[in-house]
């Protein structure tokens, strides 16, 4: 019998309500029962009728430990009345009325049969954590309410809700609520602000507890840690104080094996102490609990639209979330919490955890609703919408792999996409590899990246060079390492010392073989060929690529550093075995917060690729650039060829000669900005282009061409053309190029009306000095222009010449132009 439970003492309205409207809204505190007991009712009562019962939880570990507890409490077998499904492991059978699913499973169950058959009733336990799939099945399933199912009943239930929202959401609907009988919980804090504290958060919790232990606390106690690299600290810093000395220390996590996870929830008559990370924060219930150390961190996932790339870094948890933890201290008796952070930073931490929605991938669901044919995400019934940039780059990653077609609808690539439980890359990956033969091996690679890593990270000299062998010559892609890890740890039969030494986490092997059997059974059901072909590594890189096309890099440099389409950088694992290749795609692009607290966006599960690749499979992406620049050293124009996928530049070669084109116009850019000098352009050039000029002023109808500045440069570009060394320049004939510029007859109507010299009765032929916006002059000694009465005129006779006449010693003794004046006033 079970024990008696709060949830009880709203049992009737549970019913009553779900009778009326279809619709209930339960919030009921941690350790009421509701997540056992509400199934329960509703087989109970009758309200299952012939169906089943689907509770909905949000990991995988709470969904096979309450189904485990609900078939206990049923005395019947796990996997006949009441069973659980996650995903790629089904334990229920066609007589199971109560199943607890993982939120992805309906919502692909709901795709392959929208009407729900079987199924009356949803139950969507722990809604407050908002996860992206929770919230899409529920849009989902009241539509399905509205239009198919009318006698499909709806359960949002959790510890802490947004009502109001809900409410808004799903009515008309019956909203109830469970105060529980808690037990009280004295919570405490530190006397430090958290920031200020200088040792390892595991040591801080470690001396917290050896410190209520002292005091007097007894009972079983849960620590609440990021993640497992700081469970397993926390572990050996409990470990180390004589205060757990008889006490029995144990992780919990998601990445555990059953057993393990069985362990510890299990009663002992030792004292326990559970390390666990934010998975026993709600649904889980571990009996014996009377203290609560809390960190007040977890490590969380996110997604960058605006960068593409995800992150999983350690973040400060929510005041909502704190009192859920709180809450695990007291519910079997009195407890005690110890937060290791200031009340005052509690008081600035936020109200709630950021919805899913708004911080994760979006392409995988996104895929989903599309296949139900809603091509305007906009008109979606999210309950909170997605950021519109989100949005368009999970649509833009699935046009990328070909899942969408133009218009945004799904494709017939997409459709066979959805039948493989993965991220669309994956997915199609496993597509491109029915194309190059050898599904087999890239189902392989699909099944060893689903779970835990399956190689221990940072693995000393040793292990590292046992891989190396295990991998050979070859060392083309991480994934290769990878493959060679699993087959070995197969080989031995997945023993512990052999996967050991080779770097192996023996439990996540075991893991991946029923995964691929999996992903092989529905690759053969749809069509594809997965006969087990010779390794083919070039064939599986190709398909690696069409799966990653949008994380493609190239190395910077020899440390790691690469550039990704889409201008992301990041840095390359120092464990990946392509450290020397160009050209690479990135499997996984996430940002890690390290042990000193710098974030780094780090490139892993790397593989090699060729630039003939791209040009092969994606060749209406890649565009050539052709770049000529000059070379002050060398004083020499060079040029490069650049080819870039998408945005990424992936090649570059020297072309030789240089575009003679550009060159010229880089050449010319040097002589017109003065660095560098043609020896030939002399004043008499300047002189000649300033007649012209003046000319076409003076006498507009003689319709000569002009040479402004862009005339001029253009004609520097003239003198430079099938050059591209200064050498090559340097001494070409400007005049002849500049006297071009003007046909024979205009340089005829030039010289007639714009002489360079003027021709005296002395027979002197003194040089006529052409001035900018200024007076045209000549300069010759007084005797020189004995015989000349009048003053001299050019252009039509419109412009008269000033006459700068010089004494004997080449002084000017006059500047006239009156020279008639001058010779019967001034000379005698």
């Amino acid at each position: 019998m079970p024990e008696i439970l709060p949830i009880y003492e709203i049992e009737n309205g549970i019913i009553h309500g779900l009778r009326q409207s279809r619709r209930l809204i339960l919030s009921a505190p941690t350790g009421s029962g509701k997540s056992t007991q509400v199934p329960q009712m509703l087989l109970k009562h009758g309200l299952l009728e012939r169906g089943q019962a689907v509770v909905l939880q949000p990991r995988r570990l709470p969904a096979r430990m309450l189904a485990a507890r609900v078939a206990h409490e049923l005395n019947t077998p796990l996997g006949q009345k009441v069973g659980y499904q996650i995903r790629f492991e089904n334990v229920t059978s066609p007589q199971t009325r109560i199943r607890f699913v993982t939120e992805g499973i309906l919502l692909r169950q709901m795709l392959q049969d929208p009407k729900l058959t079987g199924m009356q009733a949803l139950v969507f336990d722990e809604f407050h954590e908002r996860h992206l799939y929770g919230d899409i099945t529920l849009a989902r399933a009241l539509d399905v309410q509205e239009k198919e199912r009318p006698d499909l009943l709806i359960v949002v239930m959790s510890a802490t809700l947004d009502s109001d929202l809900l409410e808004d959401f799903m009515k008309p609907c019956t909203t109830l609520r469970s105060e529980g009988r808690m037990y009280p919980v004295a919570i405490s804090y530190s006397k430090s602000p958290s920031y200020m504290e200088q040792r390892p958060v595991w040591e801080v919790a470690a001396n917290a507890y050896a410190e209520e232990v002292r005091a007097g606390h007894i009972g079983d106690a849960l620590v609440f840690m990021p993640g497992g690299f700081e469970i397993q600290q926390t572990l050996q810093a409990l470990g180390n104080r004589p205060e757990t000395r008889d006490h029995i220390l144990l992780p919990l996590h998601g990445e555990l094996s059953s057993r393990e996870q069985d362990a510890a929830v299990a009663q002992y008559k030792q004292t326990k102490v559970v390390v666990s990370t934010n998975v026993a924060e709600t649904s889980l219930t571990i009996p014996g609990i009377t203290m609560v150390i809390d960190s007040g961190l977890a490590r969380t996932s996110k997604y960058d639209p605006y960068r593409g790339i995800n992150t999983l870094l350690i973040e400060k948890i929510s005041r909502a979330a704190a009192e859920q933890r709180a809450g695990r201290a007291g519910r079997t008796a009195p407890g005690i919490c110890v937060r290791l952070w200031t009340e005052k930073e509690h008081g600035e931490r936020p109200a709630q955890e950021i919805p899913e929605v708004k911080r994760l991938d979006l392409a995988e669901v996104i895929l989903t609703i599309k296949a139900f044919g809603l091509e305007n995400l906009t008109t979606f019934r999210w309950l909170e919408p997605p950021d519109a940039q989100a949005l368009r780059h999970a649509e833009e990653l699935l046009t990328d792999l070909g899942a969408l077609d133009s218009s945004g609808s799904i494709s017939g690539i997409g459709r066979k996409m959805l039948a493989f439980p993965l991220h669309p890359r994956y997915a199609r990956m496993l597509l491109a590899a029915a194309e190059h033969g050898c599904v087999y091996h890239a189902a392989l690679i699909a099944a060893l990246t689903q779970g835990r890593d399956l190689l221990v990270r940072n693995a000393d000299a040793g292990t590292s060079s046992r891989r190396e062998d295990l991998v050979g010559d070859n060392p083309t892609s991480d994934f290769w390492v990878q493959i060679k890890g699993w087959e070995h740890a197969a080989e031995s039969r997945f023993n512990q010392d052999a996967c050991r030494r080779a770097g192996v986490h023996a439990q996540s092997a075991r893991q991946v073989g029923p995964l691929h059997d999996n992903f092989l059974r529905i690759a053969e059901r749809e069509g594809l060929d997965t006969s087990k072909k010779p390794f083919n590594e070039q064939a599986l890189r190709k398909c690696i690529l069409i799966g990653f096309s949008d994380r493609v890099a190239r190395r910077l440099d020899t440390a790691g550093r690469c550039e990704l389409v889409h201008g992301r950088r990041g840095t390359l694992a120092r464990e990946s075995i392509v450290q020397k290749s160009h050209l690479l795609v990135a499997a996984e692009v996430r940002e890690v917060e390290g042990k000193d607290k710098n974030v780094n966006t780090m490139l892993s599960l790397a593989t090699q690729i060729e630039p003939e690749w791209l040009r092969q499979i994606y060749g209406d992406e890649i565009t050539s650039h052709l770049e000529a620049y000059y070379d002050p050293a060398t004083r020499r124009v060079h040029a490069k060829e650049e080819s870039r996928f998408r945005d990424l530049s992936i090649e570059l070669r020297v072309v030789e000669p240089p575009p003679l084109d550009d060159a010229a116009r880089l050449l010319a850019q040097e002589v017109i900005a003065g660095r560098l000098k043609l020896e030939q352009w002399d004043e008499t050039v300047d002189q000649w282009i300033l007649r012209v000029n003046q000319l076409n002023e003076w006498c507009p109808e003689l319709a000569l061409p002009t040479l402004n500045e862009q005339d001029k440069q253009e004609l520097i570009a003239q003198l430079c053309h099938g050059a591209f060394t200064y050498n090559q320049i340097k001494d070409r004939d400007v005049m002849g190029e500049v006297r071009g510029w003007l046909s024979q007859a205009q340089q005829q109507l030039l010289e007639k009306h714009a002489p360079e010299r003027l021709n005296l009765p002395s027979g002197r032929h003194p040089k006529v000095v052409y001035v900018p916006g200024g007076q045209p002059y000549v300069a010759a000694r007084i005797q020189e222009f004995y015989g000349l009465n009048a003053t001299p005129r050019i252009a039509m006779g419109r412009i008269p010449l000033q006459l700068h006449i010089l004494a004997p010693s080449h002084r000017p003794v006059q500047i006239t132009q009156d020279l008639a004046g001058f010779w019967k006033d001034h000379y005698p």
